[in-house]
C-alpha cells in the first residue's frame, strides 16, 4: 500500500485552538461532557483527542482544575441552606463535589476484617476429597 493512500475513515476535526476553548469553558465549571458539546463533538472524540494529543490532554487537565476552583467557589458563595442564609448547606455541596470530582471529594471506607490480635482471619484453606462410604449406600 502506498504512503498516499486516504486513511480509513474521515479525517479529524481537532483544532489546537480547541485547547484555550476547553480550558475557558472547565473556568466557567462546566464538566468534560460539557465541553465536548460546546465543542461539537462526543465524549468519546474528546476521550480519544486527549489520548492523541499531548497539548489537548495538559489543556483538559487544566480545565478540569479550573472547574473544581468554580465549583470550590460557587459553593463557598451559593449552597446555603435557605435563601438569603448565611450557612452552607453541607450535605447538597459535599454530594455535588463528590459527584464531579470523585478522587479528591468522595467519602470512601476501607475495611479489613482480622482476627483479635490483627493477624489473618484465615491462613489458607484446605479442601480433601474422599471416596464414598459404600456402605452407606446399601442403606
Amino acid at each position: 500500500m502506498s504512503e498516499t493512500a486516504n486513511p480509513v475513515g474521515r479525517p479529524s476535526e481537532y483544532d489546537p485552538s480547541f485547547c484555550e476553548k476547553a480550558i475557558e469553558l472547565g473556568s466557567k465549571g462546566k464538566s468534560l461532557e460539557q465541553i465536548s458539546g460546546a465543542l461539537g463533538i462526543t465524549y468519546r472524540t474528546l476521550c480519544r483527542w486527549r489520548e492523541e494529543h499531548v497539548e489537548f490532554c495538559h489543556a483538559l487537565e487544566e480545565a478540569k482544575i479550573k472547574e473544581m476552583i468554580w465549583w470550590e467557589e460557587h459553593a463557598q458563595n451559593y449552597l446555603v441552606e435557605h435563601k438569603d442564609g448565611e450557612r452552607l448547606n453541607v450535605g447538597l455541596w459535599s454530594r455535588s463535589m463528590a459527584a464531579r470530582f470523585p478522587k479528591k471529594y468522595s467519602e470512601r471506607i476501607k475495611q479489613e476484617l482480622t482476627g483479635s490480635d490483627g493477624s489473618p482471619l484465615f491462613k489458607g484453606v484446605e479442601i480433601s476429597f474422599v471416596e464414598p462410604d459404600a456402605r452407606r449406600s446399601e442403606d
